[in-house]
């Protein structure tokens, strides 16, 4: 681990404990790499679980096309999900623990067995998945105005905040994930709908990305981890006061408030 990489990690860290956004990374050092931006992520991770933290899953952000060609990418990232970032479904959030949230609905993955990559399929994501469930994501910046790039979302383990599991356990054979469609609910008004096919045109393919991924780094997804994977919709700001509600076929409602 590089002294530089080490002050990109407490440089973000510092948007928390200061309670507002800071500098992009991409803007102090315009050089820094996807590989580096990564580094930072784990330095981040590691100091979180020395510290008492459990790394419970991972989830996959950019899997959408318009987010793609947005931040100028061709691929997804993802970031680690720890067991501080749970919230209970239908449970509140204090506006304290969040800088400048989003929230997403996903569909999630909990895992039965070991998936090591380099070359896991689709197929291979459902016979090692236990059930799928639908899923808030409270997405956040440590980054000031959400002014990111690849690289700065990356380091900000990709852009992670909270996450809520609802619904009811379903096997993922007992339906066609890419056709599962969700609605999503700010305060009782629709906001977004969509399918499981926004991901990456099936949700199954992120898990799998994931894996491969992963191995590039030697991280293996493991048996009862959480895997979110990827947005459904487009994220919608949240203020204190606001509810969320999304609804997935055949897998339930998921729900969470944001109080002051």
């Amino acid at each position: 681990m590089t002294n530089k990489t080490v002050q990109y990690a407490e440089h973000l860290e510092r948007a928390v404990a200061e309670g507002k956004g800071v500098q992009p990374l991409t803007a102090l050092d315009p050089e820094l790499t996807i590989e580096e931006a990564y580094q930072v992520q784990l330095a981040t991770i590691r100091k979180k679980t020395a510290a008492g933290a459990k790394v419970v899953g991972k989830k996959i952000g950019l899997t959408s096309l318009a987010m793609q060609q947005l931040l100028k990418v061709d691929q997804p990232d993802y970031g680690h999900l720890l067991d501080d970032m749970v919230v209970e479904n239908g449970g509140a959030i204090s506006f304290s623990r969040v800088l400048q949230p989003k929230v997403e609905a996903e569909i999630a993955f909990v895992l039965k067995r070991d998936l090591i990559g380099p070359r896991v399929t689709a197929l291979e994501v459902l016979l090692a998945t236990d059930y799928v469930l639908p899923a808030l994501e409270i997405v956040d910046s440590r980054v000031a105005d959400w002014k990111i790039k690849l690289q700065d979302t990356v380091a900000d383990n990709a852009s992670s905040g909270l996450f809520v599991l609802g619904g009811k356990p379903v096997r993922p054979d007992a339906l066609d994930l890419p056709l599962v469609g969700m609605a999503l609910y700010k305060n009782g008004e629709l906001m977004n709908t969509g399918v499981g096919a926004a991901a990456l045109g099936d949700p199954a393919a992120c898990v799998a990305w994931l894996a491969n991924k992963l191995f590039e780094f030697g991280i293996t997804l493991k048996a009862g981890e959480v895997i979110l994977s990827g947005a459904l919709s487009a994220a919608v700001n949240a203020e204190p006061g606001d509810t969320f509600r999304a609804r997935l076929a055949h897998l339930g409602e998921v729900s969470v408030r944001f109080e002051g």
